[in-house]
């Protein structure tokens, strides 16, 4: 029988967004809240920032740069630099034209690039520095459609060059473009339809080429304010932008939704000083991955097992009765009347201290997304009064489809449907999905389309689920990912490689065992964890190969991997592991730039190795 959930108000969200796109959002918050800051980031110690005025004045700028340069309705322009200012003005400026802004993972090599280049046939391209540029002058004979690069840094060594300028000289080219024609980038603006692609998603290709996933105007301010429904997020938001631009869960939270809430975004160009720059945001949304969380838990709990005293004791009862009353509320039951007194006034002493000292005091939500998380770091967080929620979705869906929230926290599933999105589980298990937020298919792939999307709306996910009687989405695994052991068991291994994946030295577990009796695991450990765990152990640390091959961290491993095995049935347990001398990147290529596991590289990497375990 066929599950299905629903979630409310897709016809409200169709009335209020009828014939709206992303420019109408931004040029609202120019015109009614101009002396807003819109943009804030650092330079050397000093904090800038632009407000919305500003922001649309330089937007303007570039969309008529771009014109000069020959970008027109329909064309097409690459982005590829950190989280900064410029990035998204650029991608705003390719939309004033009526263009299409495509983000590429800076983490790309340059034959990735010169694929997604020519595959959405870009005619300017955005780079950041110099290190880009290197990339593009290997392929450059190779994209044809290719005009003019703009350098953000670094033009000055290529002032000989016809085709390639600086940012300046950019922005240079739309003001004298302005002052010639003052309506030029209105006029074009004025063109641009809900239907008209605001961005191309290049997915993560863990089985081939990527896709480039077609996000119209019309998905992005439909998926905008099914966000702000189900969140209850307020106008003027503020946010911190720190993932990449090219994965749809930034672009949608920081870039897209700071847009339609007027919102305040607060770039990070740097992942690891992101809690530097949280805590100068104070944001009210947040959005990690996994990985994000496990590490600002590994260092919470650092902390707090080295409080001692009276503050000791106030911490660890507090964290205790936060725990205790995450248990009571989803066996859907409240705390004893001492506990509840306890838990409300160490709350507000103890570890409100805690949410401020993170920059998490003003949090309304914050968002784990991109992978599965350990529901244990939900529970923790919650715990810690954070407003922690697993959010599924997938580029094809604009970024969300379910999330928790508060009033349907059911922690260990991704929560129900948000508004307006519909989710349907089939026979076989595969979560089908409908609604505003829906992509309307695959650039230039029609067979593929037709193959994820049907006739009737729905998305074909390839994602394996459940829904429970409260609507509560529950993901197994994905279907091209399920193992079929020797004895004909279907297993799918995204439970313990989450549970695994919580583990401070594990960066990412890969279980196998297709055709096998039995299942097998490869782990790559964090190298950013690895020195410091060896140094809280008495291990001996100079290189990641060395450190892998430690007694007590092998020893570290096979614990780890025995808990993991008591937490799921006999069929999925793990018999053997080997642990790799090599750290795991986009660039050493058993990971997409989104940080997604290729099984198949892995196996074809580590053949060897695999076929040892088995002997």
């Amino acid at each position: 029988m066929t599950d299905i959930a629903v979630g409310p108000g897709a016809t409200e969200i169709d009335t209020l967004i009828d014939k709206l796109t992303i420019v109408d959002s931004f040029e609202q918050n120019a015109s009614r809240f101009g002396d807003r800051a819109a943009l804030h980031w650092k330079e050397g110690d000093d904090w800038k920032s632009l407000s919305w005025v500003e922001y649309r004045e330089t937007v303007n700028e570039v969309a008529a740069g771009l014109q000069a340069l020959g970008v027109e309705s329909g064309h097409f322009v690459a982005v590829i630099a950190g989280n900064r200012p410029e990035h998204v003005i650029a991608d705003l400026g390719a939309i004033h034209t009526g263009a299409t802004a495509v983000t590429l993972y800076s983490t790309l090599t340059a034959p990735q690039i010169r694929y997604i280049v020519n595959d959405c046939g870009a005619k300017v391209a955005i780079l950041e520095n110099l290190d880009f540029m290197k990339r593009f002058e290997e392929i450059r004979s190779d994209l044809p459609d290719l005009e003019h690069i703009v350098l953000m840094e670094g033009a000055n060594q290529f002032e000989a060059s016809d085709h390639v300028l600086s940012w300046d000289d950019l922005v240079a080219l739309g003001k004298e473009r302005l002052v010639d024609d003052p309506e030029t980038v209105s006029t074009a603006v004025a063109a641009i339809e809900p239907d008209q692609l605001a961005t191309l998603i290049y997915t993560s290709g863990t089985t081939g080429d990527p896709k480039g996933v077609m996000i119209s105007h019309r998905n992005v301010v439909f998926t905008a304010e099914a966000i702000r429904r189900g969140a209850s997020l307020p106008m003027h938001s503020r946010m911190v932008s720190y993932l990449p631009l090219a994965h749809i869960a930034e672009r949608m939270a920081s870039h897209y939704v700071g847009i339609y809430l007027c919102g305040e975004t607060f770039f990070c160009p740097d992942l690891s000083n992101v809690l530097e720059y949280i805590q100068r945001a104070q944001p009210q949304l947040f959005v990690g991955v996994p990985r994000v969380w496990e590490k600002f838990a590994i260092r919470l709990k650092g902390r707090f097992d080295e409080a001692t005293g009276l503050r000791g004791k106030l911490l660890h009862r507090a964290v205790a009765l936060g725990e205790k009353r995450v248990t009571a509320e989803q066996e859907g039951r409240s705390l004893g009347p001492v506990s509840k007194i306890q838990h409300d006034l160490l709350d507000k002493v103890v570890l409100g201290k805690v949410r401020d000292q993170l920059g998490m005091g003003d949090l309304f939500m914050a968002i784990s997304a991109a992978a599965p998380i350990d529901p244990g770091l939900i529970a923790f967080f919650q715990g810690l009064g954070l407003p922690l929620f697993e959010l599924y979705g997938m580029s094809e869906t604009s970024g969300p489809a379910t999330t928790a929230r508060p009033g349907a926290n059911k922690i260990g599933t991704v929560g129900p449907p948000i508004p307006g999105v519909e989710v349907r589980v089939e026979d076989d298990g595969e979560v089908l999905m409908r609604g505003g937020v829906i992509s309307p298919g695959y650039w230039r792939l029609p067979e593929a389309t037709v193959a994820t999307f049907d006739d009737d709306g729905w998305l074909h996910s390839g994602d394996l689920g459940t829904l429970d009687g409260d609507g509560n989405l529950s993901i197994v695994g994905r279907k091209k990912e399920i193992i079929i052991n020797a004895a004909g068991k279907n297993i799918a291994p995204a439970k313990l490689e989450t549970i695994l994946g919580n583990h401070p030295l594990i960066s990412k577990p890969c279980m196998l065992g297709d055709g096998r009796k039995y299942l097998t695991l490869i782990v790559a450990l964090d190298a950013e964890e690895a020195p410091v765990w060896a140094e809280a152990n008495g291990v001996a640390y100079e290189n990641l190969g060395d450190f892998s091959r430690d007694e007590k961290v092998i020893a570290e491993i096979e614990r780890a991997v025995d808990d993991a095995n008591e937490q799921v049935s006999q069929v999925e347990q793990i018999k053997k592991f080997f642990i790799v001398p090599d750290e795991w990147t986009p660039e050493s290529g058993e990971v997409t730039p989104s940080l997604k596991l290729k099984r198949r590289v892995v196996e074809e990497k580590y053949v060897d190795d695999i076929e040892a375990l088995y002997q």
